[in-house]
């Protein structure tokens, strides 16, 4: 079981960086699949990026692959989405979701959510 909780989420200019973070209060972290996904002007959550519990398989969406690069720390129960690059397009709530099974890019079977953080990009 956990519970997740997304930071980082702030105004950011286009062309500019920033870090997202998702903590994670259970104990057996590293035994689920994370990702990260996006909720813009529609009600759906479109799929960003995910992360094995090893951290060692990763998956993007085509539209931020080569600008975004998720990592985990197991240690410290926590996943990161580093953005770079930002795009007015990118501007959205970013939701941390975890799930135990293979890396998957849908939001069909992801057990558990956090509330997301929000990601604004300006010109």
């Amino acid at each position: 079981q956990l519970q997740l909780v997304e930071s980082g989420g702030a105004l950011v200019q286009a062309g500019g960086s920033l870090r997202l973070s998702c903590a994670a209060s259970g104990r057996t972290f590293s035994s689920f699949t994370m990702g990260w996904f996006r909720q813009g002007a529609g009600k759906e959550r479109h799929f960003v990026a995910t992360i094995s519990g090893s951290g060692s398989n990763t998956a993007y969406a085509d539209f931020v692959q080569g600008r975004f690069t998720i990592s985990r720390d197991n240690a410290e129960n926590t996943v990161y989405l580093q953005m770079n690059s930002l795009q007015l397009e990118d501007t959205g709530v970013y939701y941390c979701a975890a799930w135990d099974g293979p890396l998957q890019t849908i939001t069909f079977g992801t057990d558990y959510w956090g509330k997301g953080t929000l990601v604004t990009v300006s010109s």
